[in-house]
């Protein structure tokens, strides 16, 4: 993965110091950028901070140099101090249990490689083509299920997008272009506006989907900039979102979504079924109220995708059945996520039945 040191964010940046507290990870104010270049890189950092069990360090350190750890100081304020269920850390903290290898859990689980038309360009359903935009995230959360996508392979610049913007163009089925990751938004808006004018000079395109994380983790994103290019071309926007439990939806993150729902962007959420996380109807049915709250659809319950380092996540497809029928009991259906898998060489995501 694109390490977020390569994003040219340096000279945004505050210096290196900030206020901290035992327990608290709170600094002044300032820019997104500020915010992801102060962003806790080190699960010591991290277990300090929550003043969480020393015996979970050497696991963690073992984990991260697997796939890095990174977590937005905003989000680590969230989670609950010397609770290693908080539901919100156990998203992100390494833990051996990555390092394990179980049978069926692989490093493709959803086909990516063989959805390539271009580099950075992915289309697996007809209709739809995604591009790609970052390796880099404000967050690695542990079950990501392109923990060992070849990022460095991706195109980097505007002018090396040229080959999937003209794949785009040759393929008029094509109706929606969706920008993901890693995560688009860790891209300076600048970036982003000008592959989004490009993709909107193509006539069959008709919307913009932007699949991230950061509206939830780093809130601070979501600025009066983002909103203006998102809404700044004749394309559709929509914004979908990543939230697995109802604690992340507090404070600076509700408001962030509800900026780009008053600016008229319809805001959708995916949420992964994630053992210790959010395997219970109480907890799922907490997360979709919220959301319908703060304006924004549930959209996607996914099962977990089978990503090497993730099986300890795995909740079984009857379980996740009954909670999802617990939870059309309890609310109205606008409210109750399709509960669906990723199967490579589908034409379409598959309902889980």
């Amino acid at each position: 993965m694109e390490r977020l040191t390569d994003l040219s964010l340096a000279e945004n940046a505050a210096p290196a110091s900030h206020v901290r507290t035992q327990g608290s990870t709170r600094r002044p104010g300032g820019s997104w950028k500020e915010a992801l270049a102060h962003a806790v890189r080190d699960p010591d950092e991290l277990i300090t901070l929550l003043e969480l069990p020393d015996a979970l360090r050497e696991a963690a350190r073992r984990a991260a140099a697997r796939f890095p750890f990174v977590a937005p100081r905003s989000f680590v304020e969230r989670m609950r101090p010397r609770d290693p269920d908080d539901p919100l850390l156990r998203q992100v903290l390494p833990l051996d249990s990555e390092l394990a290898e179980t049978p069926g859990f692989v490093a493709d689980p959803v086909g990516d490689a063989s959805a390539m038309r271009a580099p950075g360009l992915l289309q697996k359903y007809r209709g739809r083509a995604l591009l790609v935009a970052s390796g880099a995230c404000a967050v690695n959360c542990r079950y990501c299920f392109r923990r060992e996508f070849p990022y460095d392979e991706a195109p980097r610049g505007f002018d090396a997008w040229r080959p999937a913007l003209d794949a785009i163009a040759a393929d008029p089925s094509i109706s929606e272009v969706i920008l993901s990751g890693g995560d688009p938004l860790v891209l300076t808006d600048p970036a982003l506006e000008r592959i989004v004018h490009a993709t909107a000079r193509i006539p069959s395109v008709r919307r913009l989907r932007v699949h991230s994380r950061l509206p939830i983790v780093l809130p601070e994103r979501v600025n009066g900039d983002l909103i203006a290019w998102l809404r700044g071309t004749r394309l559709t926007p929509v914004v979908v979102v990543h939230s697995n439990h109802a604690a992340e939806l507090e404070g600076s993150c509700a408001e962030a979504l509800e900026r780009l729902v008053d600016a008229g962007i319809p805001v959708l959420n995916q949420a992964v079924l994630l053992r210790g996380v959010n395997d219970d109807a109480d907890v799922l049915a907490a997360l979709c109220e919220r959301l319908v709250e703060l304006r924004a659809l549930p959209y996607y319950l996914n099962q977990l995708d089978p990503v090497r380092g993730a099986a300890h996540f795995h909740v079984a497809e009857e379980r996740g059945l009954e909670i999802v029928e617990e939870l059309r009991r309890r609310l109205p259906g606008y409210a109750v996520p399709r509960y669906v898998r990723d199967t490579p060489g589908a034409e379409s995501k598959l309902e889980v039945r």
